[in-house]
């Protein structure tokens, strides 16, 4: 596997995601320098990238929206099968813009302590982490988090 230090700046295309092991995934959408160049119909690049940087996790998890213009520095792997996409393993992360409207319409995040809770309009589901941004579960409904809750607790003795 091919791989190449390098900085990528991009738009991030949706809610950065918490991962395995404290870390986090989000998607940058790349356009090269020389869009004018490009048809009007040519397709966005995404670059899928990850990180487990603290710092880079938080900052992602709690400050960062879809439409935050960012520059990912980091090691650049070529994928491992044609037409799977490029991936960028972050070590370094600056924010050189930030979108001007929030675009979270039908999602709210809340807190419960030291717990985030996601609420979406077209799910029951929802989604618990720590406030570190740790993977805690999926309640089947919003009755169900504080049970979920409760049994990360016991289990990690009770410390999000």
């Amino acid at each position: 596997m091919d791989t190449k230090h390098c900085s990528v700046d991009g738009w991030v295309d949706a809610i950065p995601v918490p991962g395995p092991r404290d870390t986090v995934t989000f998607d940058l959408v790349v356009r090269p320098a020389d869009i004018d160049a490009l048809d009007d119909d040519a397709p966005d690049t995404v670059i899928t990238c990850t990180s487990g940087d603290p710092w880079i996790t938080h900052e992602l998890l709690n400050g960062i929206q879809p439409g935050d213009l960012l520059r990912a520095t980091g090691t650049l792997v070529q994928p491992p099968a044609p037409g799977e996409p490029v991936r960028i393993t972050v070590d370094a992360l600056e924010v050189l813009d930030t979108a001007l409207v929030p675009v979270l319409r039908e999602m709210v995040l809340d807190r419960y302590g030291d717990y985030v809770v996601i609420f979406d309009a077209d799910t029951d589901a929802v989604p618990v982490f720590t406030a570190h941004g740790q993977w805690v579960g999926l309640a089947d409904n919003p009755d169900a988090i504080a049970t979920l809750i409760d049994i990360h607790e016991r289990v990690n003795g009770g410390d999000a």
